[in-house]
């Protein structure tokens, strides 16, 4: 009987390793609320293609009336056009989730890079990438996403630009004090002294040890993007094609229609609350992982 593998053996360690996390995360109640909830979410708006009919997005083929109120054949009302608010309201989740997505990706993605870059090389790469993160760091993002969605053609590629290249510097900083406490350990000089390169160090002992921190930055930072989203869509610099709204092209609908004084809070609220649903699911996700991956925070 052969004895298993290296790699093996690390796959088991994995495996065991994220048997015990689901462990302590399923010991979270708020984290297993969240995870319902965004489970659901995701659900139905990947499903939304299939329970509901893409065309009624088009306003000349809308069979509604008026803003008409909650009925059995428009259960949230609809909008100016005669849309359908519910069938609005799924498709939105579609564009406002990938949007917050990709765009959280980008954002953590390029503070990684430059949070273990700064830490690992120091000196003279750390003060410039340092200098770069301050920058950001003191603009409001929200006010350079704007200048750059109106520099942009506007679309949902310029928004999740917009997004990702404003919101990193927070994560660049958290991974780049991470990263000095790793480099700080034995094991790293060790692998250096057995003459290990900048990428053997970083992509075998850094990345690894970084990652659930990066994890857990990005699962709250999806609720902030998703937040900028309905922001930059209810300012105008949103995706102006109709046949793809997002929640923040819902308000922003709403609010060009008057459905505050017309009285038609089934046009407003749904997207606004779904908004928050989504934002307080993920937060109580990433405050269950956070819990789960910082011993301190589980003993308290």
């Amino acid at each position: 009987m052969t004895a298993p593998s290296a790699r093996r053996m690390a796959w088991r360690r994995r495996g065991a390793a994220f048997a015990a996390g689901w462990r302590e995360f399923a010991k979270q109640r708020t984290g297993l609320v969240g995870l319902g909830l965004l489970t659901l979410i995701v659900l139905l708006a990947v499903l939304a293609p299939v329970i509901t009919d893409q065309e009624g997005l088009d306003v000349t083929k809308a069979t509604g009336g008026t803003m008409e109120p909650p009925s059995s054949e428009f259960p949230l009302g609809t909008d100016r056009s005669g849309r359908s608010v519910l069938l609005l309201t799924l498709w939105g989740a579609r564009m406002s989730l990938t949007v917050g997505l990709v765009a959280t990706l980008l954002s953590i993605a390029i503070g990684t890079i430059i949070g273990i870059l700064a830490a690992h090389f120091g000196r003279w790469v750390s003060a410039v990438l340092m200098r770069i993160t301050d920058f950001f760091l003191v603009l409001p993002s929200l006010v350079l996403a704007i200048a750059l969605s109106t520099v942009l053609e506007q679309g949902i590629g310029t928004i999740i630009l917009a997004i990702g290249l404003t919101s990193w510097a927070s994560g660049a900083r958290l991974v780049r004090a991470q990263t000095l406490t790793i480099e700080a350990r034995p094991y790293i000089e060790r692998s250096k002294a057995l003459g290990g390169g900048h990428t053997h160090v970083i992509s075998k002992h850094v990345l690894p040890a970084v990652l659930p921190l990066v994890f857990v930055n990005t699962t709250l930072a999806v609720g902030s993007a998703i937040v900028a989203e309905a922001t930059l869509s209810f300012l105008g610099l949103g995706d102006p094609d109709p046949m793809r709204p997002s929640w923040g092209t819902m308000l922003r609908s709403a609010w060009l229609d008057s459905a505050v004084i017309a009285g038609a809070w089934w046009y407003l609220l749904p997207p606004g609350i779904a908004i928050g649903i989504v934002v307080l699911a993920f937060t109580m996700c990433g405050r269950a992982l956070e819990s789960v991956l910082n011993p301190r925070l589980r003993e308290g």
